[in-house]
Parts: C-alpha cells; sequence; structure tokens
C-alpha cells in the first residue's frame, strides 16, 4: 500500500503522501516540526493543533484541513486516521487501512506523558514505520520529575548567586515542555524570540502556555538577573548571550546523555530530556503494535533494524530526509 520514494512515504490507492519533502498535491502531515511540515504542498491534512505553528512558518494562505485524534476520513478507498504520538503538541500517527491492510507512520514519538502534549497510545497495524534517533541501548530516559527538578535545582542555585541560567531548547515542543513544567516560583522566565513566537501562536490557538517575557533590546541585565532564559540552540556563542553575564548555560536534550555532544556545545550543564522514544520505549512501542514488518527511518537506522531483526521482525533501513534531534544541538526544530 505505501511506496518509499524521492518525494516522501507514498500511499499507492490513496494517491496521497506522508510527511513528504519535495511538492505533493496532497500530504498527510504527523506534526509541525519543518522536516516533517514543508512548505509547496497544494493540500495539507494534519491534526488541527498543528495548523497554527504550520501557518505561522508556512504561510497564512496554505491549504490545510484539521483532523481530531480518532477521526477518520476515506481518501480515495482509503481510512485515514490520527492517533497520538506523544512527541509534541499535536504530533499523530497517521493510520492508514485498504482492503483489510492496515499501516502506520508513527513520524516521531515518545511514550513517555510530558504534561504538555497528547500521550502516545499505540495503533495496531500489519506495518509500522517507526524512528530510531536513539535506537541504541544506552539511552535510557530518567522519570521527567526528576529531570525537572535538576533544572529548578540548578536554576535555583544560580538565582541565589545573581547568575542568569539560559537554558537552550528548541523552540516548538521542548521550551513549552519545560516551560509548563518548572518552578516558576523561582523566578521570571524569559525568551528568546523564536520560543516566544511561537508561544504567542500556541495560545492564541488555545493552548496553555504558562506566562513567559520576550527578551527585547531594551531588556536590561538588571531585569533578568537571576532569571531563567529559554533559547534556541543556535543562539549559543552569539552577541545575543552579553546582556545576560554573569550567566550559566545548559542545554535540554536526549544527547546530553554522552559527554561528547555536550562538549561539542560548550554549555556548564546538560539535561538529558528528550521529545523522543529512548532504546526501552522503542521496543515497548514496537511490540504494542503487533506489526511484523517494521520499517526504520532516521537515527541509528541500521543498527536498529537489525536488532529489531534478531527479535524475529521483518526489519528494514528506510532512508529519509527526516532529521529529528541531532547531536550538534541544531535542528530543524529550532
Amino acid at each position: 500500500m505505501l511506496k518509499f520514494t524521492d518525494r516522501g512515504i507514498y500511499c499507492v490507492p490513496g494517491d496521497f503522501y506522508v510527511d513528504p519533502w519535495k511538492p505533493v498535491d496532497r500530504a498527510v502531515i504527523t506534526h509541525a516540526h519543518s522536516d516533517h511540515a514543508r512548505w509547496g504542498m497544494k493540500r495539507y491534512l494534519t491534526h488541527h493543533h498543528s495548523i497554527p505553528v504550520m501557518r505561522h512558518r508556512l504561510g497564512e494562505d496554505i491549504q490545510v484541513q484539521g483532523m481530531e485524534f480518532g477521526e477518520s476520513q476515506n481518501i480515495n478507498g482509503v481510512r485515514v486516521s490520527l492517533h497520538p504520538a506523544g512527541h509534541i503538541i499535536g504530533s499523530a500517527q497517521v493510520r492508514m487501512e485498504h482492503r483489510g491492510e492496515v499501516w502506520v507512520a508513527s513520524g516521531d514519538y515518545k511514550v513517555a506523558p510530558d504534561g504538555f502534549s497528547e500521550e502516545f497510545e499505540p495503533v495496531a497495524c500489519h506495518h509500522f514505520i517507526t524512528e530510531s534517533t536513539f535506537g541504541l541501548p544506552v539511552y535510557k530516559w530518567k522519570p521527567q520529575e526528576e529531570v525537572i527538578k535538576e533544572i529548578n535545582d540548578w536554576w535555583r542555585s544560580n538565582a541565589e548567586k545573581g547568575v542568569t541560567s539560559v537554558l537552550v531548547a528548541y523552540a516548538l515542543g521542548k521550551a513549552q515542555r519545560v516551560i509548563n513544567n518548572v518552578d516558576h516560583s523561582i523566578g521570571r522566565i524569559f525568551t528568546h524570540g523564536a520560543v516566544e513566537n511561537t508561544n504567542v501562536v500556541l495560545r492564541s490557538a488555545g493552548l496553555e502556555v504558562l506566562p513567559t517575557t520576550l527578551v527585547e533590546k531594551e531588556t536590561s541585565k538588571e531585569e533578568v538577573k537571576g532569571s531563567l532564559v529559554i533559547a534556541t540552540p543556535s543562539a549559543l556563542g552569539t552577541s545575543w548571550m552579553n546582556r545576560f553575564k554573569p550567566f550559566q548555560t545548559a542545554m535540554a536534550s536526549g544527547w546530553m546523555m554522552l559527554r561528547g555532544p555536550r562538549r561539542r556545545r560548550n554549555v556548564d550543564r546538560g539535561f538529558v530530556l528528550s521529545d523522543h522514544a529512548d532504546w526501552s520505549e522503542l521496543n515497548t512501542a514496537i511490540k504494542a503494535t503487533g506489526a511484523e514488518n517494521i520499517y526504520v527511518t532516521h537515527g541509528y537506522s541500521t543498527i536498529y533494524s537489525k536488532y529489531l531483526r534478531e527479535q524475529g521482525y521483518n526489519a528494514s533501513v528506510v532512508e529519509t530526509e527526516y532529521e529529528g534531534e541531532t547531536d550538534s544541538g541544531e535542528s530543524v526544530d529550532a
């Protein structure tokens, strides 16, 4: 039913693509990160929570239709429905059924709840397309509450010394997850423009993002002293950071599990907080689908597909242009 083409994942009987990376007539989009939701499609179909950010990034004039989770529609004889992926707000798995055959394209996903995104739901299928961003046994996440406590303790300690805490996180997803879970009694939370623009879009759509203040040219050093600043990875090492001196830097990312990425980013602290499934969550999610045929995309795809074959799955690597969370800290999600 699905073919992996140079334009993206193509549903043959339905004549549509899932997260295509080249312009097509009809695209079903798993989520609003820009490696999955790209400009140039004639028609988009996605979860309605993804629409505001897609319009913000791709243009107000895009032709986009929203769906609810669990709702289905018939596209040229293919029954299409969306189901929570847990990656970021509005992220969806795309279920496609045709003549009794069921495929699920999961996009990016995580299994553990984060208090902001809709929680992941396994979807039974015959064929499952999975990411493998953290598809190695070394990647094992702590419970979110433990990581948030580490962030709070770091921020509180800095604030007591009159030091500003600059935490870098992707503008869509990770930033709101941090903002909505940290302890606001410690101090004010300031944001980089890319983060605040995303916050404004989400709030305008009726989604709850707790209070933040945009860092502007007029923002003084005294005003931000002891506060938490949420910035994008690209802000590190730029003159924009000078107004926060003295400051400490940290990054929230699954890659902070390893020393190499933290050293390359030259941050003072690393907090292991990812919007992707870790090793055990990947395995749990795949098992829950009941699928025998697994198609592994971006990440440790070769290693992970080999492991799945050893477990008895019919697993293969699929080449795509999805990037997800990169180990350099730079990302299309920024």
